[in-house]
């Protein structure tokens, strides 16, 4: 790879290099970053650029096997150096550039001051460009992200395993855009300039399956054919002398369409078909809040280095809703598609492997014969020709994703298995994964847990409901309807559909309803529409031993949440064993744990209000 010239922030200011041997510049000219120790602990702050990084990871970064007792003074004394050494952050005349505060050391950093900040801007904007088809100007874009890569990140700081571990994750963003960069020079009709670099990268990464792929096609487009077959007959042995594997049905499917095609087919995939699958349900009117997750959300799958995300939250936190939303908004970053498929049936079951995959090969367009719909013998569809047949769509299921650029949305997800073969292995698709447990067997993926609403968000939504004039006029009332909701989206709502017909009703009144513990989940019904038959739903997710220490637990959240040490009380086991069991709840979505970073014993945990109610009822405690 060519080593592009040495950048440098403005006059006066220092620039930061980590996509590569880490340095810093001060109008051009190398800083001395100190010992080695120093270094490290530079760099670890650099790779969490204005987010405080616990002294316990910095602590691991430098001394990963056995920590001498003066292990946190001499941290002190590495920042100490730091600060000194890079000055004020910039902008802020007077204000260290490191700062310690609760949860650790936060290091300043503009974007301009550091080369990782830079390059994930530039990704963004060339990813952009190309959703709107300006191919020229993300192909400038992300050539412009790539010559910040001067190589290796951090390759003199490897030998630290935290360090190595940050590193492997920048070098694999770096490889994301550089495939990025090659797909779209070859869809230019531009393939000979991706020739080399390619080849120096396979040799680097050969398992790389993308890489080998655009450098297969960047050869054939260059009226280079025999050289490109020999790729993937060199990849072929390769996956079955080292995993034991075949190529992916994508990977095998280009191979076949290289085999006596002249250099005329200039594309790097089929043309895809004039008609993408369909979109999905429109998103509720009454949709409200979430204005962090949206932006969160539009923003991760927007810039394509995200290919799963799951949003995760209790039953009735609005999941769903937000993914519909996105989805819509997202409709011009996925020119294939946007596709929404239910993962359970309407009676809370999974539904079985064979039955997604129909449905998935019926709104895109997936050729192969699957098991009938009705068949739920196995996971797989059944026994026999109903396997093979399911086998044979899950296959086609993947070419499909490896040639288009479609969102999936995968509504209600009980379990990580239910998934699993479902997701993209290469390509350009992304899934968009809504779930009520946190689904902690999938990676990597993109994590979005809902919070409840805040009582603004929650009061907008009620707003909406039973218009804005009655909520004016008893807005104390109103704000204590929504927290009786415990912030449940779903219960605003039905509060709200129930208001606006009970038109006579004081707000007051079914304020007081509501804030009476054995009577709040029997007002919460509009019609078909139960908030209990919800709860009941997610609770029936739940382990026994879940379902009997959330009964437990819920009486502790009823003054505003519960501590480790109440825990281990009120369950009769060692703190150990509470741990595991509080833990085992939070990924289930059933518990609320500190967005930041505390320790076990100063976190404050939370039970949903409405879910403690029902815990109450079925485990009478």
């Amino acid at each position: 790879m060519t080593r592009p010239p040495v950048r440098t922030a403005p006059t006066g200011a220092v620039y930061f290099s980590l996509l590569g041997p880490l340095t810093a510049r001060l109008d051009g000219h190398d800083l001395p970053l100190g010992p080695r120790k120093q270094r490290l602990v530079l760099a670890t702050l650099l790779s969490r650029p204005n987010t405080p990084v616990p002294v316990e990871v910095l602590t691991d970064a430098v001394w990963p096997d056995d920590p001498p007792r003066t292990a946190r003074k001499n941290l002190q004394v590495y920042v100490s150096a730091a600060r000194t050494l890079l000055g004020p952050a910039a902008g802020h005349e007077g204000r260290d550039r490191v700062v310690h505060g609760c949860g650790g050391y936060l290091l300043r950093i503009a974007e301009g001051e550091l080369d990782t900040l830079r390059f994930g801007s530039l990704a963004r904007a060339g990813r952009a460009a190309a959703g709107r088809g300006d191919l020229a100007g993300a192909a400038r874009l992300l050539r412009e992200a790539l010559d910040l890569w001067e190589g290796p990140p951090l390759n003199d700081l490897r030998d630290s395993a935290g360090v190595a571990e940050e590193a492997g994750r920048l070098e694999a963003r770096c490889l994301t855009v550089y495939e990025d960069w090659a797909e779209t020079e070859i869809e230019l009709g531009r393939p000979a300039v991706a020739v080399d670099g390619l080849r120096d990268l396979v040799e680097r990464h050969p398992l790389r399956e993308r890489l080998r792929a655009a450098w297969m096609n960047s050869l054939h487009q260059s009226g280079r054919q025999a050289e490109a077959l020999a790729v993937y007959d060199d990849y072929r042995q390769l996956m079955a002398r080292e995993l034991g594997l075949e190529p992916s049905p994508a990977m095998a499917a280009l191979y076949r369409s290289m085999l006596g095609r002249g250099r005329e087919a200039r594309r790097p995939a089929p043309a895809r078909e004039a008609v993408g699958p369909a979109a999905p349900p429109a998103c509720t009117a009454a949709f409200t809040g979430r204005p962090g997750e949206l932006r969160e959300l539009l923003e991760v799958l927007g810039c394509g280095e995200e290919r799963v995300v799951v949003v995760s939250g209790p039953a009735g936190a609005g999941k769903s809703a937000l993914a519909l939303r996105a989805a819509h908004l997202l409709a011009d970053r996925f020119p294939d598609g946007r596709v929404r498929v239910r993962v359970r049936r309407e009676d809370g079951t999974a539904r079985s492997r064979a039955e997604i995959l129909a449905e998935l090969g019926r709104l895109c367009g997936v050729a192969g014969n699957a098991a009938p719909p009705g068949n739920t013998a196995s996971p797989e569809g059944g026994a026999g020709g109903d396997r093979a047949a399911t086998a044979a769509l899950a296959d086609a299921w993947q070419e499909w994703q490896a040639r288009h650029r479609a969102l999936v949305v995968l509504d209600d997800v009980p379990d990580e298995a239910s998934v699993r073969g479902l997701l993209s292995r290469s390509g350009k698709c992304s899934v968009l994964i809504t779930a009520r447990g946190q689904l902690a067997g999938l990676a990597p993926v993109h994590r979005i847990a809902l919070p409840a609403l805040a009582d603004a968000e929650a009061l907008e939504l009620l707003g909406k409901l039973i218009g804005a004039g009655r909520l004016r006029a008893d807005p104390g009332a109103a704000l204590r309807i929504v927290r009786a909701c415990g912030g449940l989206p779903l219960a605003v709502e039905v509060s709200g559909m129930r208001l606006a017909v009970l038109r006579h009703l004081p707000l007051a009144e079914y304020a007081d309803r509501l804030d009476d513990p054995s009577a709040a989940l029997d007002e919460l019904v509009a019609g078909d529409v139960s908030v209990r038959h919800r709860i009941a739903s997610g609770w029936q997710d739940l382990a026994d031993g879940d379902r009997w220490v959330l009964g437990r637990l819920a009486g502790l959240a009823e003054d505003g949440g519960f501590t480790l040490d109440r825990a281990t009380e009120a369950l009769g086991c060692g703190e150990r064993a509470a741990i595991r069991a509080v833990e085992s709840l939070i990924d289930a979505g059933a518990v609320t744990s500190p967005a930041g970073e505390v320790t076990a014993h100063a976190a404050l945990y939370e039970v949903p209000r409405l879910l403690g109610l029902y815990a109450h009822e079925r485990e009478g405690v």
